[in-house]
């Protein structure tokens, strides 16, 4: 069995994610107070007890997803399961590349929970509250999802932000162009379409001033080569070489995230099993929407460790 670990992105979040973990491993309460000493903030706290108003704070989400997956990643480590000798590729939904990338030592823990504050940050910062917006478009394919984007936008932004699976995918731009997307893919008989709770057009143009941001932030931080390749969000592809991450981080910000031709591509290289390691099973459950003969685990908890661990004994 070939395999690849996958990390999760925002809408993963939960009140009480990492607990389990923290309770049972001292591996992750290692990682846990490494991402609140990094942030300078008990992030911990917010993550286990709520509110959930404030963990869905885009800055908050983003570095509390990271650091679940790798208090996760750590334990297995201890147990003797690696990303070098057990995963041919590494990936991640949007910020869970960046998990994907300190799994793989490319990033520091440290640095990665920093990077995703700033992340978290910046685009929220970019587009004032209520100018921009996200939709589902539900039943229409990739090719169909683009050109409802491109009609809608009508000198406004609108595109493709989030390719997630066959027939579903998520639009993103400025308000009135997003909503003019919802009634057009209806009209083309789309199965559902729909604004999204977020609080901002992630992953579209509009995120520009937030790219600006990134790329300030990751020229001051040391990427090294990952252990194994990681397939990044807006090539579909694999990439080793550190300066490449770099810009492919940066371009991500306004870019679409492939994740549909992620799996295809892990797939046709060879995958047989994707791993979701952190909160949730968002990708598990994507994974067969995707593909045909891939199994899809999620590992969250300390039960899920277990059968991992017993799995590639």
């Amino acid at each position: 069995m070939t395999n690849a670990f996958t990390f999760p992105g925002q809408g993963s979040q939960a009140v009480g994610m990492g607990k389990a973990l923290a309770d049972a491993y001292t591996e992750a309460r290692a990682v846990f107070a490494e991402v609140d000493a990094a942030l300078g903030q008990r992030l911990s706290a917010l993550m286990w007890n709520g509110p959930a108003e404030e963990l869905t704070l885009t800055e908050n989400a983003q570095p509390a997803l990271m650091a679940v997956s790798l208090a996760a990643m750590r334990v297995l480590e201890a147990r003797g399961v690696s990303v070098a000798k057990h995963a041919a590729f590494v990936a991640g939904h949007s910020l869970g590349e960046y998990s994907a990338l300190a799994a793989a030592g490319s990033l520091t823990i440290s640095d990665a929970a920093r990077l995703l504050r700033i992340r978290g940050r910046a685009m929220q910062a970019a587009v004032p509250v209520g100018v921009g917006a996200m939709a589902a478009l539900l039943g229409l394919d990739y090719a169909a999802a683009e050109e409802v984007a491109a009609e809608a936008a009508a000198g406004d932004v609108c595109q493709a932000a989030n390719d997630n699976a066959d027939g579903q995918v998520v639009v993103s731009g400025s308000v009135a162009a997003v909503e003019r997307a919802v009634i057009i893919a209806k009209a083309r008989g789309a199965k559902r379409a729909m604004l999204l709770n977020v609080s901002a057009p992630f992953h579209s143009a509009l995120m520009q001033p937030a790219a600006v941001v990134m790329a300030a932030a990751l020229a001051e931080v040391t990427i090294k080569p990952p252990v194994v390749p990681v397939v990044v969000n807006v090539l579909a592809g694999p990439l080793n070489d550190p300066d490449l991450i770099r810009t492919s981080l940066v371009d991500q910000v306004t870019g679409t995230v492939r994740w549909r031709e992620s799996v295809k591509w892990m797939a046709g290289a060879g995958v047989t099993r994707l791993v979701e390691i952190g909160s949730g099973k968002v990708l598990t459950g994507l994974v067969k929407r995707i593909v045909d003969g891939v199994e899809a685990v999620a590992v969250n908890g300390p039960e899920d460790v277990d059968k991992l661990v017993a799995s590639l004994a």
